[in-house]
Order: structure tokens, then sequence, then C-alpha cells
């Protein structure tokens, strides 16, 4: 009985008793998950050179980044305002390129449509923070200058740039879609109507008999340009599918290179970091722009109007030339 009571009792008691088998399988389970965890920090170390390698070393012209903080740098230790206001500004030049970059591969995750229209978003930021940033200064001058540059650079500078790396160095027949430019045709039609107006009641001196006509005309412009611009996004959304496929002279559709048939350098999560990273860069040095303006005209003898006209508008336009040699290259 007491054998049989002991023989009965031994697995309970060694279970008990006995605590190797138990403490060498939670060493085993703690060592498993500490591996798993440190082959998750690798990996994740590994995602982020990767794409930090692919970002931001795989393009020559990032080399101009180092510019940035070198206008930080000499904006905290001297007061050069020459200096910054130059530095800024070829420091910023790389990050508006990156930005169109990271937009690019974003677009292929998206599709042409919703990629052109993240394109023409995010290729307006530079312009936009430094306007921002310059009303918020009260350089009023400045924002409405630049608002001009960049209407002249992408009408004129931007578009025969295209037409000629299109044209000559791709050796490639231009190929237009027809609803697309009908409806960009009169869409810059309402911005210049929307330009023209408060000029013409401004010059004519119509205002002094209404008040405050002038600026109510102003907001009302502003208000019609972006319910214009809503119904324009609202229009490429809809009809994403037709307006893609260009057409020929005898008006044909004509199969052209797609986004399949390049692949994205980056995940979707990454491009939308390195828009917010990006962004955040272009802020920062837009502010040290803005802030050296007049001071940066005095010193180099330069009229604040060549400085917005000219300057502003192609370190803001960047993004779009890059985006139309792009866009050329992958149809080529």
């Amino acid at each position: 009985m007491g054998g049989e009571a002991k023989d009965q009792q031994s697995p309970l008691l060694r279970r008990c008793s006995s605590p190797e088998e138990p403490l060498e399988r939670t060493d085993e389970s703690g060592s498993l998950s500490g591996g798993l965890r440190g082959s998750s920090i690798l990996t994740f170390l590994y995602v982020v050179y990767t794409s930090i390698k692919t970002a931001v070393f795989s393009n020559k012209l990032n080399s101009l980044i180092v510019f940035g903080p070198a206008a930080i740098l000499v904006q905290k230790l001297t007061d050069k305002s020459a200096w910054v206001f130059f530095l800024s500004l070829v420091g910023i030049t790389p990050l508006a390129e990156r930005l169109g970059y990271a937009t690019e591969q974003l677009a292929f995750y998206t599709g042409p449509t919703v990629g052109g229209l993240l394109n023409a978003t995010f290729g307006n930021a530079t312009e936009l923070i430094i306007s921002i940033l310059a009303m918020k200064s009260g350089m009023i001058r400045v924002v409405q200058l630049s608002l001009l540059g960049s209407i002249l650079s992408n009408l004129l500078l931007e578009l025969g740039c295209a037409f000629f790396y299109g044209g000559f160095v791709l050796h490639k027949e231009q190929l237009f879609n027809k609803t697309t430019a009908v409806v960009n045709s009169r869409l810059l039609f309402v911005a210049v109507i929307g330009l023209l107006f408060p000029a013409v009641l401004h010059y004519t001196h119509t205002e002094v008999y209404f008040g405050k006509s002038e600026l109510a005309l102003s907001r009302f412009s502003s208000c019609i340009m972006l319910v214009t611009y809503a119904a324009y996004l609202f229009f490429q959304l809809k009809n994403q599918r037709n307006l893609n496929v260009p057409l020929n002279e005898e008006g044909f559709q004509i199969d052209e290179g797609s986004y399949d048939d390049e692949a994205p350098q980056i995940s979707k999560w990454e491009s939308v970091i390195w828009l917010l990273i990006i962004s955040a860069c272009v802020s920062i040095l837009s502010e040290y722009l803005v802030d050296t303006i007049k001071r940066a005209s005095i010193a180099l003898n330069m009229p604040v109007s060549f400085i917005s006209v000219i300057l502003l508008p192609l370190v803001g336009n960047a993004i779009d030339h890059a985006s139309a040699y792009i866009c050329h290259e992958r149809q080529a």
C-alpha cells in the first residue's frame, strides 16, 4: 500500500520537487522571445538604413542638403544675412526635389490620377510654406510677387523645359490629352480673372465709392477659386480612367507606359513618413529664408522684386520641374 501510494504520488512529487525541466523550458522560451525581439530590431534598423540610403543618397543633387544645416549654423554664429539667405535657398532646392520624389513613390500605390493630384498639391508645398511665413511677417508684396513669378515659371519656364526635354533630348513626339488641356486652360482662365478683377478695381480707384469693395472682391475670388479647385479634384477622381490615355492627331487612343512599368523603391508608409519629415525640414529652412530676405537684398544690392519673382519660384517649382522630367522619362 505504501509503495503504491508512493508510486501514485511520485509524478506529483516530481513536478513539485524537480523544477529543472520547467526552468529549462522557461529559459528556452525567454531566449526565443529575446531572439525574436533582437531580430525585429535588426530588421527595423535595416529598413531604416535602406530607406535613408534610397531616399537621401540616391541622387547627386542631395549633396546640397548639407547647405541647410550650414544655414542654421551660420545664423546662430554670425549675423551675415546674405550667407544665411543663400545657404537656405540652396538647401531648400534638394528638399523640394525629394518632396517630389516621395510624392512620386506614393503615387505608385494610388494610381496615376491621384498621383498627379498629389504632385499638384505637394508640388506647391514649398511655395505655400514660404508664402505663409512671408505673410506672417507682413511681407505682402513678397507674397504677391512670388505668386506672379510662380505663374510665369509654370507657364513659360517649366512648360518650355518640358517641351525641349521631351522633344529634343528624348526624341519623342509630344502627345496631349485634349480633355485635360481644355480643363487646365479653363482653370487658368478662372485664376487670371480672380487676379485681374481686384487689380482693375484698385487701379481705377472705383473702390473709393464703395468702401472695402476691393477686399470683399478679393475674398470672394479666393472662395470661388477654392471651390473651383475642389470641383476640379472631383472631376479628376471621377474620370480618372478616361483622362490618362493620350490621343494622337487622328484622335485614336495611344497606349503608353504606366506606373506598372516601374516598381516603387520605398513602401507606402515610408513615402508618407518622408513627406512629413521633408515638409518639416522645408518649413524650418523657409523660416530662415523669409527672415533674411530684406537684409539679404540690402547686402547683395539685389531688388526684393527680383528675389520674389525669380529666385523664390525657381526653388518652389523644383518639384514641378522634377515631376515633368520623371513623367517624360517614364513615358519614353
